[in-house]
Parts: structure tokens; sequence; C-alpha cells
């Protein structure tokens, strides 16, 4: 039995990571024309909404893709109610957001981001959110029953489409002004989140029948979602609250400091347009590590097998830093041959040359977090989180009173990295200690 369960993982991640790699190639082709067609300023611009971005659509799944993926593991309840118990529920939390941001975008660009301009991607942010929550929920339920075809499919082709959007869109929304340009780009996740909704209800299968018992909402279904979700939605959220409050803190320190707002625009703009995405690079494949490992680990924790467990949890890390290692070198040694390649420009190589090693850190913060989420412990998971988003908002408003402009950002990243990974990693070496 354990196995083949073995055998399970090891091919899921396998499919993962091909598929993250082939995902991973598009996305880089979407950052190329997103920086070459919208400039340093538009991606600054889009940067600063990221956060916001974030932090609303942790609100808006509320966890639920990661606690439907763990149930549907388990092999105790029927997965389609579970399914539909929660879609409604997640429907109304987006609607809630939509109108949210219909009132208080003014408020938030002007006031909280300092920069009108923003206006009209945060109310566009509102209009994603239901498609990605959707998406995401079904991706849950394959995760869990441990098919990551559709998952793979579903995101190729979701990037082909934005890819596709973006290069026809941009050129005609630019010459009405940045912002609207920038609005454009967070519109398109409308339409490719659409495709991979209709590339998953495709991997169905054939026989696949909804009766009304699967329709009326379960309590029970309901509330075991409830339980593991708004942990693992704590978690992210406290995160994502951290990733708001950044540029919020950033701009007041170093205006206050004497920088000017263009500057800080500019290089917040290199920082986590540029370089942030390109030596998470690796991430994004220990993500698709982690994604194998919850309906792996969800099954065999829950029946005892905790030496089995611990060595995917090993195999999980061991497989992440072999990833992440290599890339990490040529981060090092060469940063400007990938930043020339991807972006066309060699902007920030000095911060990639700081963080890189630290990243390795990062690397297997995610199969740490999954295991802990996965044996039930996402509230030590979020207590992590919760630790080091302390840490990053306070040695960022340390660092940036330092007049040493936007290395506060990158010292107080590293920071972060560092402290959440070494308590994750005690966490889950305290849980599967018997």
């Amino acid at each position: 039995m354990i196995k083949i369960k073995g055998n399970i993982f090891i091919k899921s991640t396998i499919l993962l990571i091909i598929g993250g790699f082939i995902t991973k190639i598009i996305s880089m082709f979407i950052k190329i024309v997103l920086a070459r067609l919208i400039g340093t300023e538009g991606m600054g611009l889009y940067m600063l909404i990221s956060p916001t971005f974030t932090l609303l659509m942790a609100v808006a799944s509320l966890g639920f893709p990661v606690a439907i993926s763990k149930l549907v593991a388990e092999e105790t309840k029927n997965n389609k109610n579970l399914v539909f118990s929660i879609l409604p529920i997640s429907l109304i939390i987006n609607l809630s957001i939509m109108l949210l941001l219909l009132f208080f975008g003014t408020f938030i660009s002007n006031n909280l981001l300092n920069e009108p301009r923003s206006y009209y991607a945060l109310v566009c942010i509102g209009f994603v959110l239901p498609f990605i929550s959707i998406s995401s929920i079904l991706r849950g339920y394959f995760f869990g029953k441990q098919n990551m075809v559709p998952h793979i499919i579903s995101n190729i082709t979701e990037d082909i489409i934005r890819l596709i959007c973006l290069i026809v869109g941009i050129p005609m929304f630019i010459g009405f002004g940045l912002e609207y340009a920038v609005a454009f780009v967070v519109l398109t996740n409308v339409i490719s989140e659409l495709t991979s909704i209709l590339v998953l209800f495709f991997f169905l299968p054939k026989n696949f029948k909804i009766t009304k018992k699967d329709l009326k909402p379960n309590k029970g279904n309901i509330k075991d979602v409830f339980n593991i979700g708004i942990p693992t939605t704590m978690s992210r959220l406290i995160g994502s609250i951290g990733f708001f409050f950044e540029p919020i803190i950033l701009t007041y320190a170093l205006i206050k400091s004497g920088y000017s707002n263009s500057f800080i625009v500019n290089e917040y703009g290199i920082i986590n347009g540029f370089i942030m995405p390109l030596i998470l690079i690796p991430s994004f494949f220990t993500m698709a590590i982690s994604q194998a490992l919850i309906p792996n680990i969800s099954k065999s924790y829950s029946r005892g097998h905790y030496k089995y467990s611990y060595n995917k949890v090993k195999l999980a890390i061991f497989l992440s830093l072999l990833i992440g290692i290599p890339a990490t070198i040529i981060f090092e040694l060469v940063p400007e041959i990938p930043m020339q390649f991807i972006y066309n420009t060699t902007e920030g190589i000095e911060y990639i040359k700081v963080l890189a090693p630290i990243c390795l850190f990062h690397y297997i913060q995610s199969p740490l977090t999954a295991s802990l989420q996965a044996m039930g412990k996402a509230k030590e998971a979020m207590n992590g989180t919760l630790i080091g988003t302390f840490v990053r908002i306070i040695s960022l408003f340390i660092f940036c009173n330092m007049h040493i402009g936007l290395w506060g950002l990158i010292w107080s990243s590293a920071l972060n990295m560092i402290v959440v990974t070494v308590h994750q990693y005690l966490h889950v070496r305290k849980a599967l200690k018997n």
C-alpha cells in the first residue's frame, strides 16, 4: 500500500514539475511582454496593486482549495457535495469583496497606495476574483484525487490565452493612458481563468452526474472545510496583509526620508517586477512538489504512517534544493544573463546577488508549510507566517528610515524568509518525531 502511494507521489511530482516548467516558460514570455509593452513605470504601477490583489485572493478563496484537497484525499465524504456545498459561500464572499472595491477603491488608491492611477486596476480585481476562486476549488478537487493532468493542462492553456490577450490588448489600451493598460492587464485574468474552468470541466468523468443530494449544502462538509480552511486562510491572510502594508510603509518612510515618489515606484517596480519573479522561479517548482505532497501526507499521516510521511517530507526538501541550488549558482555568478534575456535590462542585479542565496530558505519553505497543513497543523503554519510578517513589517520600517533606499525592502524580505522557514522546519520535525 505504502509503495503504491509513494509511486503516486513521485509520478504526481514529476508531472507537476514538467507542467510547471512549461508554465514557467510561458510566464517568462508574459513577463517579457509586460516589461516591454508597459515599461518600468507600468510594471511599478502593476506591482503597487499586486499586494492588494494577493490579499483579496487570500480572503476570497478562504483556504477552500487546500481544505477540499485534504478532505477528498481522505476518501470519507461525498466529494461532489463537498464542492457544491462550498461554491455558493465562495461566490457570496467574492460578491462582497467586489462591492467593497467599488465603494472604497478611490480611498485605497489615493490614501493608502498614494497613486490615483491605481484605481481602475483595483476595481478590476473585484471582477477577476470569482473566476479565480472557482478554478481554485476545482483544482483542489483534482489534487485530492491525485490527478494532476487537469491542473497542468488548465494552467498551460490559461497562460497561453493570457499571453495572447496581453499582446493584442495592451497596444490598444496604452493609448488611453498607462492606468488603463494596467487595468486591462488585471482583467485578462477573467478570460484566462474562465478558460481554465472550462478545461477542468472537460476532465470530469463522462458518467459524471449531479443529483439533488449533491447540490444540497451539507453542514458537516461546510464545517470540516472551514475547520481546515480558516487557519490556512489566516496564514495566507497574515502574509498578504504584510504584503499589503509593504508599499504603504515603504512609500511613507522613504518619502519622509527624502526620496521622490518616482524613484520609489521605479525601484519598487524593478524589485517586485523583475528581481523577485526571477529569483523565485524555482519556487514555482517547489510549489508543485508541495501540491503533490498535501494529499499524500494527508492520507498517510491520518493512518499513522509517520515514518513514511517523514521520508516524503525529506524527499520533497531534497527535490526542492535539487532545483534551487543550480538556479542560485546562476543568479549569484551571472545574474545579468537571465535578466537581459527575460527583461532586456540589467537593472537591479546587485539586489539579486544578495537575495539569491537567502532564497534557498524560501525554496524549502513551501513543502514544509504544505506538510503542516496536510498533517492538520495549519495553526502552527499560521503562527510561522504571523511571526515572519511581524519581523518583515517592523524591520522594513526600521531599514527604510536608515536612508538605504530600497535595500530596506531587500533585507526585510531576507529576514522574513529565514524566520518563517526555520519555524516551519522545527514544527514539522516535532510533528513527525514519533
